[in-house]
């Protein structure tokens, strides 16, 4: 029977790509990467009184953006769990209306945003490299599941800048600039 310490060793010699992925998703969130840009830096650097506008009727707000992201992370933990998880692209909570997630709250918003990565990395670290391999109910591997979370929080922390790109130019052209 192996110790805890030599179950340790050896899951840290083999989890090198979970290692990665958790340093990746890290990075997204909030250190520093080849982007030099993350999550909690766009974020911050916008008002909680513009988080609920659309600069354009087409864009969505930052908030919906950051609970699209959120209600994805939260689908991913449920699949890595064995949860029932049925969200899809046509399910109401994938993309919550500003009136909705006022509701919810900013701060209540962005605190359980922020923890979803933590949850998602305090799963995976105590994981060796076979994890990736298994597969979930959907038939795909968990490596799939979250390279693709991966991307997607990639994708809409590109949609997040253009966003507050959009919510500068109007204070700028409000203010005559």
């Amino acid at each position: 029977m192996e110790n805890h310490s030599s179950q340790t060793k050896k899951n840290a010699t083999n989890n090198k790509l979970i290692q990665n992925i958790i340093s990746q998703l890290l990075d997204i969130q909030e250190k520093e990467n080849w982007l030099d840009e993350n999550y909690r830096r766009k974020i911050d650097s916008v008002g909680a009184d513009k988080v609920f506008e659309r600069p354009l009727p087409e864009l969505h707000s930052i908030a919906e953006l950051i609970s699209h992201v959120l209600v994805w992370r939260i689908e991913s933990i449920r699949k890595m769990k064995g949860l029932d998880a049925n969200l899809t692209i046509d399910s109401p909570e994938n993309w919550r209306t500003n009136d909705q997630l006022k509701e919810i709250g900013w701060l209540d918003l962005q605190k359980e945003f922020y923890q979803s990565i933590f949850t998602l990395i305090d799963m995976l670290s105590d994981k060796d490299d076979t994890f990736l391999e298994n597969r979930y109910r959907d038939g795909y591997s968990f490596k799939y599941l979250i390279e693709g979370l991966i991307h997607h929080d990639l994708y809409h922390l590109g949609q997040l800048g253009i966003t507050i790109k959009f919510l500068n130019l109007q204070h700028d052209v409000k203010l005559g600039r």
